[in-house]
């Protein structure tokens, strides 16, 4: 596979979620009270996240989009369950997104509404999901997304029709080894089933160095210096058009805290990639007009970003989470029916994938992963209060 450009685009894609995390809910509750979120938790988490990562990161964004004039560009995806906690609790950490967002440098992709797996249950949710999520990033960012991106990265060539559908020209997903093969993920491709919508592919070997390795000390990499990082990815020169960095926003600070130098790795990065005149930063939509397909990809079953197995497993598959999904999305049609606002939202909040992550019973390659995300003790204790909550939401549905 031969590059068509002499020029690698570089795109760095953070994701930004928080999930509203579920009150201790016991089945003595069940009926008797409606509220289902823990506030103070989402306050604490949320100001702890904010102050560690979202405003420090966004100012060394700010920072060098200033200095670098317009060279300098990067995209987010910021889930709506993130914006309606920034309005409540952080509200100096949205002002800080609307500040990047006037630098006209930063690209804000559409994604699920509530960070949940709906396309996998309900085609009309999932695009009502995406209708809202457009329509908050328009009235907060003043922009209109044309990339989408779903939950975790879940794509398959239908997940890739339905965005065309609905007007996408850019599609991102994982570049697992299984569905590449030979092929390099540094290319744009099309979905085997599209005819007009670029699919963008993680590079998550130079993804995962910054986002999981970056300060493990037992890696055989370790110090990862911008010198070093830089001169990985400028080996791509000539045999390459497009890198994609795919992350979680919270590498930055949060996941690798401050005092690893993630901060100062950061701020110095883009001068030692701009170093070598071939490389550049780019977003998704520029990629569109830039760069055109090498060839279809066909993505017949499930993939997403997570875990060794790139596959659904993390979210569903156990006793427990398909006994929970499978409850949830049975309620659709009677929650659709019934026209109420807040009975609508609560269900759409218990929609988030995170409760069915809590859920995972793998502990093998990915455990120390699953525990790291985990508020519960066990999977079991993450199952029986999502349960008691649900049991509580369908007996308000029913009266």
């Amino acid at each position: 596979m031969r590059s068509q450009n002499t020029m690698i685009n570089l795109c760095f894609y953070f994701q930004v979620h928080q999930p509203k995390r579920l009150r201790k809910y016991t089945v003595f509750d069940i009926g008797k009270s409606h509220f289902y979120e823990d506030d103070e938790v989402n306050r604490s988490i949320m100001q702890k996240v904010a102050n560690k990562c979202y405003l420090p990161a966004n100012n060394v964004m700010l920072q060098l989009i200033k200095q670098y004039e317009g060279r300098f560009k990067i995209s987010y995806s910021i889930t709506g369950m993130a914006i309606e906690q920034f309005k409540r609790f952080s509200p100096e950490t949205l002002d800080s997104f609307k500040r990047l967002a006037d630098t006209g440098c930063v690209e804000f992709i559409n994604e699920t509404y509530n960070h949940s797996l709906c396309f996998l249950f309900s085609k009309d949710e999932f695009v009502n999901q995406l209708r809202l999520h457009k329509e908050m990033v328009q009235k907060e960012f003043g922009q209109t997304p044309c990339t989408f991106r779903n939950t975790e990265l879940i794509y398959n060539n239908d997940v890739a029709s339905a965005a065309e559908d609905l007007g996408y020209s850019v599609i991102l997903a994982e570049g697992a080894d299984k569905i590449l093969g030979w092929r390099s993920p540094n290319f744009v491709y099309q979905p085997q089933s599209c005819q007009k919508i670029r699919l963008l592919l993680r590079n998550y070997k130079l993804s995962d160095d910054i986002a999981f390795r970056f300060s493990n000390r037992e890696w055989n990499e370790f110090p990862l210096t911008t010198e070093k990082y830089a001169s990985w990815i400028h080996s791509h020169a000539g045999s390459g058009e497009v890198i994609n960095f795919f992350m979680d926003y919270e590498t930055f600070g949060e996941h690798q805290w401050a005092d690893t130098g993630i901060f100062e790795f950061l701020n110095a990065l883009p001068a030692s990639l701009l170093n070598h005149p071939d490389f550049c930063f780019t977003t998704p939509s520029e990629i569109r007009d830039k760069l055109s397909p090498v060839a279809k990809l066909d993505v017949p079953e499930f993939i997403s970003w997570a875990d060794i197995e790139r596959d659904l497993t993390a979210w569903k598959g156990n006793s427990m989470q398909d006994d929970a999904l499978e409850t949830l999305y049975s309620l659709r049609e009677t929650v659709y029916k019934k026209g109420d606002p807040n009975l609508l939202a609560a269900w759409r909040f218990l929609q988030t994938s995170d409760y069915f992550y809590y859920m995972c019973t793998k502990w093998f390659a990915d455990g120390d992963v699953h525990k790291y995300f985990n508020p519960y003790k066990t999977p079991y204790e993450a199952y029986i209060n999502f349960q008691n909550v649900l049991a509580d939401f369908i007996l308000t549905l029913e009266q």
